[in-house]
């Protein structure tokens, strides 16, 4: 999709084509309102600022809409994002059963710990990778760790509204 074209999608279709991007409704609704967008620079920046503005309940919100890592039997609940997850956890379907096994458990604590599911910029990163990041996270404070969380959700936000327009 090109620019133009997302700047005069009717309301419902751009709604959906950027909450394929981020799961918060705030965040979607407030972008939407700010079409039509000069350049994918400005489109980028609306995105961040209305991200950085938003509360936590936005970012739990957007996070509840990703699959947890490495766990393939949560594909049929994010149908939306199915391809574009894939793509992102690329590396993670190649891991052993093990390091999958392991993906899982930690997975299990990181959500019993904070509450939502652990949320990393999954792209370019081996499931050994992505364990060795949840383990350092696993410890952090509450606060730490959805401003952590929060970040993260961005960087994914922003490859998707990259892929969104190419």
């Amino acid at each position: 999709m090109t620019l133009e074209e997302l700047n005069f999608l009717p309301l419902p279709d751009a709604k959906e084509a950027l909450a394929k991007c981020c799961g918060s409704s705030q965040w979607v609704k407030r972008l939407e309102a700010q079409r039509p967008f000069t350049s994918r620079e400005h489109l980028l920046q609306l995105a961040d600022e209305i991200w950085f503005g938003a509360s936590p309940e936005d970012w739990l919100e957007a996070f509840a809409h990703h699959p947890k890592i490495g766990v393939k039997s949560l594909e049929n609940r994010f149908a939306a994002t199915k391809d574009w997850s894939g793509e992102e956890q690329k590396s993670v379907q190649a891991a052993s059963q093990q390091t999958l096994e392991k993906l899982l458990h930690l997975n299990e604590a990181y959500d019993n710990k904070f509450g939502y599911i652990f949320i990393v910029c999954a792209t370019g990163k081996s499931a050994e990778e992505m364990m060795q990041i949840l383990e350092q996270r696993l410890p952090n404070s509450p606060e730490e760790e959805i401003k952590i969380a929060m970040l993260e959700q961005n960087k994914i936000t922003k490859l998707r509204l990259n892929k969104l327009l190419s």
